[in-house]
């Protein structure tokens, strides 16, 4: 029996909603039939946007959306994608598909979109072939509102106020797509840049994100803020506010890259061995966040995880670079670890975006003309998004067993804990064994006998079941019975391969 000791009167920090973002670049059916569809599709749509997708992500709570890439960032010119559609410039989308964009979807239709959403901005400047011209007079368009050729050219284009920008990336994977260059190199350029990106008078200072390592390379995390912080040991002070990191968990791959596995079809041990390289995040984590604790030891450069989730093959007959890849409960397991690491981390990890919205990746959503169906993903991000904004508790969880055996072993079950602004306690767990059911005994140091539980839901299946058109709800969120009180706490029973989310509250 696995036990769970939970610390009430210990909090250890806000989880920023930020850290369930997501990321939607202009690859595949990403944006173009995923989120937009034009004002004059018969699908039902708000300016273009469509209307069941942005009702979903408003119920999932989505906090931040990225965009525009990825490597996509790197090649996209703003000023293609602003002024009367039929004058918008068209371009071949060499990273994703070699297929025509024609820029349809710019910086008004993005804004349109977060405004709908109701949530926070992310965009990802273009270091790699653009200019600090551009790039700062792109901020000056999105967020300048006195008299300048910027704002002047904004309002003709139809937009009289200025955007709330909330966060910029000064480029992004600058060590492969975005240039190819040395960390010395970038770092200089970050430099350079992010000098120009302006926080104009009477608007909220813009967050501004270097770009940092692509997994496990710790020498790109250290000579990047060695050279940013050279002569300059103040430098984070308005000048980098976060320092991104990238990792893909790949279920089979090891040096091939073309070969990833099939996102439905796989044996227990590749279940297993995605699962083990899912967790893998704890230790990068870990090991950035040391290296960013000797230059900022009071933390207040944030881990952003702006691209993360699986990775697979394409499903078959589709374009091999659109990423279309299907979704199941092996995909459910990788995110509710992963957001519990997040949230354990809450101190560092200041953002996180999967990769990606919808259609492309890891999504929380699938499109099929007219038709769109939510994931096991999306269920996890709902589910999860009770921790958004709330206090990090102490938990303690000792004696969980393992899933998984020899290299693929890992805990059978990870858990975070947090308590909102209404004194809730929302408790997230996952069991990653696909064997057994899992007891828990949830203890609290405080009051125990006064809570009790709220609501309760549980996501489960088999560890490739996943929604099709045909079948939409084979993997849904169910209400979540198998738990009682104790004296002193609860016991919880989870199910083999099940994401839970029990919320106590004092009676």
């Amino acid at each position: 029996m696995a036990k769970l000791f939970i610390n009430n009167s210990c909090k250890k920090g806000t989880i920023a909603p930020e850290i369930y973002g997501h990321f939607s670049e202009h690859l595949g059916r990403c944006i173009y039939e995923g989120l937009y569809v034009g004002e004059q599709s018969d699908i039902p749509n708000t300016n273009g946007m469509r209307n069941d997708v942005v009702e979903a992500l408003k119920e999932m709570k989505i906090p931040v959306l990225r965009w525009p890439g990825g490597c996509f960032a790197d090649e996209y010119h703003w000023m293609d994608g602003i002024g009367p559609k039929e004058q918008r410039k068209k371009m071949i989308n060499t990273h994703w598909g070699g297929v025509v964009e024609d820029n349809s979807f710019g910086t008004h239709e993005y804004f349109e979109l977060c405004r709908q959403l109701g949530c926070k901005t992310y965009v990802n400047a273009n270091v790699g072939s653009g200019t600090v011209r551009e790039m700062s007079e792109w901020v000056e368009y999105m967020t300048f509102n006195g008299v300048s050729p910027m704002a002047e050219l904004r309002k003709r284009n139809g937009h009289e106020e200025p955007w709330k920008l909330d966060y910029i990336g000064v480029g992004n994977e600058n060590w492969g797509c975005g240039g190819n260059m040395r960390p010395q190199f970038y770092a200089d350029e970050y430099r350079r840049y992010q000098t120009y990106v302006r926080n104009y008078s009477g608007n909220a200072p813009i967050t501004k994100i270097c770009c940092g390592a692509n997994v496990d390379d710790y020498r790109w995390t250290r000579k990047v803020l060695e050279t940013c912080f050279e002569g300059t040991p103040a430098f984070l002070h308005g000048h980098m506010d976060g320092l991104s990191l990238h990792y893909y968990t790949l279920p089979e791959t090891e040096d091939d890259w073309n070969v990833k596995g099939s996102a439905t079809n796989f044996t227990e041990e590749i279940f297993y061995q995605t699962l083990k390289r899912g967790v893998f995040m704890e230790e990068l984590i870990r090991r950035h966040g040391g290296i960013m604790d000797e230059f900022d030891p009071e933390k207040k450069i944030g881990m952003m995880v702006d691209e993360w989730g699986i990775w697979t093959d394409v499903e078959p007959g589709t374009n091999p670079g659109f990423l279309y890849q299907q979704n199941t409960m092996r995909d459910a397991l990788v995110a509710g670890n992963t957001l519990n690491i997040f949230n354990n981390h809450c101190d560092r990890v200041k953002m996180a975006n999967i990769a990606q919205l919808i259609n492309v990746l890891q999504s929380v959503m699938l499109t099929e003309g007219e038709k769109m169906i939510k994931t096991p993903t999306y269920y996890v991000f709902k589910m999860y998004s009770v921790h958004q904004g709330a206090q990090l508790l102490s938990a303690d969880l000792t004696e969980q067993g393992k899933a998984g055996s020899g290299k693929n072993e890992l805990d059978k079950v990870i858990a975070s804990v947090s308590e909102g602004d209404d004194g809730t306690i929302n408790i997230t767990l996952t069991n990653n064994s696909l064997e057994a059911a899992e007891t828990v005994e949830v203890k609290l140091a405080e009051d125990a006998d006064a809570y009790g539980v709220s609501k309760a839901s549980v996501l489960t299946g088999s560890m490739n079941a996943h929604n099709t058109f045909a079948q939409p709800d084979a993997v849904k969120e169910e209400p979540f019975k198998d738990h009682k009180k104790t004296e002193g706490g609860f016991i919880f029973t989870l199910p083999a391969c099940s994401v839970v989310c029990v919320r106590i509250k004092k009676a």
